[in-house]
C-alpha cells in the first residue's frame, strides 16, 4: 500500500468529506410535466460533436436519475458527451402518495413514447434509446406497442390517441442494460414465488393498497441485500484500498446513490408483482397491460442486450432470455460484461466493457447524417 496516497485520501474524506466528484453534467430541462422532465445534457467545451442519432436514457424505477451520472470519471453521460454524442435522459422524480395509482403503461404508453417523440422533432433525428434495469422493460414494450399500434392503424380509420403519438416511435435502436425477462432465472425471488402462488399474492396487494406505495427506504433495503456479502466484507476492503483513490470514490457515490432512492406506485409494484415475480409472464414475449397484450416480436429495431457476470437481480439467464423473444428485430446483440446490477451500467470495469459494446452498437448503426425521424414528430 502507499502510505503517501493512503494518507491523502483518509485526510481528503474526514476534513472535507469526500473523494469522490459526485457534480452532475451541466444540463437544461426541455420539457416538464407531471409525469417527467427531458433533460438535454450540455456538449463538452472542446469535442467535436458527430452528429447522427440523438441518446435518450431511460431509468428504471427506483432508482435516481443520475445513476447514469454516478460521479466524474465513471459517468455514463460524461462518456457519450465526451464522444461528442447528443444526450437527453427522462427523469420521473420521486413518486409521492398521489402517484399511488400509476401503473407500467403510463411509462410504457405515455411518457417513453412522448419523450422519444419530442426529442426526435427537437434533433429531426430518430433515437437511440438506452435503459437500464426496469427502465428496459419500459423501452422495449413501449417500441414494441407503437409498432403493434402502427399495425393496427393500416386497417382501422382511427386511433383514440392516448398511447404517446400516432405511429411507429422514431427509434434508431434499443439498448438494455441488466433487463430481466425471465424471472424463475431470478435465485433471489425464487423462494418468493412458491409462496406468492398460494396465497395468491393476497398478501403482497393488501400492503401496497394499504400505503400505497413501495417505499423509497424498502427499496434501498432491497439493493442492499443483494450485495449482504459485500457490505459484511466491506470494512476489510476499505482498509485495503485507502490508497485506490478511484476505489474509494466509486464506494462513495455508489453509497450517495443507495441513499437516494425512490419509492414505487403502489399500482406499478403490484404489476411487477403480479405479471413478473407470480405470473412471470414477460418470459413468453408478451405482457397485458391497460387492457391489450404487447408482443415483444413486434419490435422491429436493433437491439443490444448487455448482461452483467456477477448480477443476482438480473442473471445472464434472466436477461438472455430477451434475445429469444424479440424475433421480430432485424439485429439482437448479446453481450455481458463483469459487474453487478449497477456496476454493469457504471462500475469502474463498466468503463472499458459495456460502454464499448453500446459505442459499437451506436456506431454501427449511426449514418453521416443519421436517420431522420420516421414520424409522430
Amino acid at each position: 500500500m502507499n502510505l503517501l496516497d493512503a494518507a491523502a485520501n483518509v485526510w481528503d474524506k474526514t476534513v472535507t468529506g469526500h473523494v469522490a466528484n459526485l457534480h452532475r453534467m451541466p444540463r437544461e430541462a426541455v420539457v416538464g410535466s407531471p409525469s417527467g422532465i427531458l433533460y438535454r445534457y450540455l456538449p463538452r467545451s472542446g469535442v467535436d460533436q458527430i452528429g447522427g442519432p440523438p441518446v435518450l436514457l431511460v431509468p428504471p424505477l427506483g432508482a435516481p436519475d443520475f445513476a447514469y451520472d454516478l460521479r466524474r470519471g465513471c459517468s455514463l453521460v460524461q462518456h457519450l458527451l465526451l464522444a461528442g454524442r447528443t444526450v437527453y435522459l427522462v427523469d420521473y422524480g420521486p413518486m409521492s402518495f398521489d402517484d399511488r395509482g400509476l401503473g407500467i403503461e403510463n411509462w410504457v404508453d405515455d411518457v417513453v413514447p412522448r419523450m422519444t417523440r419530442e426529442v426526435a422533432a427537437e434533433t429531426g433525428e430518430d433515437v437511440d434509446l438506452v435503459a437500464w434495469s426496469l427502465g428496459g422493460i419500459f423501452a422495449l414494450l413501449a417500441v414494441a406497442a407503437a409498432a403493434e399500434d402502427s399495425a393496427a392503424q393500416d386497417g382501422a380509420a382511427a386511433h383514440d390517441g392516448t398511447r404517446g403519438g400516432v405511429g411507429p416511435l422514431p427509434v434508431n435502436t434499443v439498448t438494455v442494460i441488466a433487463t430481466p425477462v425471465d424471472i424463475t432465472k431470478v435465485p433471489l425471488i425464487a423462494p418468493i414465488r412458491p409462496l406468492a402462488q398460494i396465497a395468491g399474492g393476497r398478501v403482497v396487494s393488501s400492503i401496497y393498497q394499504a400505503i400505497g406505495s413501495f417505499p423509497a427506504p424498502m427499496v434501498s433495503w432491497a439493493f442492499h441485500l443483494t450485495a449482504v456479502d459485500r457490505l459484511i466484507t466491506r470494512p476489510l476492503a476499505l482498509l485495503s484500498r485507502l490508497d485506490d483513490r478511484d476505489c474509494l470514490a466509486q464506494i462513495e457515490a455508489v453509497d450517495h446513490m443507495m441513499a437516494n432512492m425512490h419509492g414505487y406506485p403502489g399500482r406499478a409494484f403490484g404489476q411487477l408483482f403480479h405479471l413478473l415475480v407470480r405470473g412471470n409472464d414477460l418470459s413468453s414475449g408478451a405482457l397485458t397491460l391497460g387492457g391489450r397484450t404487447i408482443a415483444l416480436s413486434a419490435l422491429d429495431v436493433p437491439v443490444l442486450v448487455v448482461a452483467g457476470e456477477d448480477d443476482v437481480i438480473a442473471p445472464l439467464k434472466s436477461v438472455r432470455r430477451t434475445v429469444e423473444l424479440l424475433t421480430g428485430s432485424p439485429e439482437v446483440r448479446y453481450a455481458t460484461a463483469p459487474g453487478g446490477h449497477l456496476g454493469v451500467l457504471t462500475g469502474r470495469r463498466a468503463r472499458d466493457t459495456t460502454w464499448l459494446e453500446l459505442d459499437r452498437m451506436l456506431d454501427d448503426h449511426a449514418t453521416p447524417t443519421g436517420a431522420k425521424a420516421s414520424s409522430g414528430a
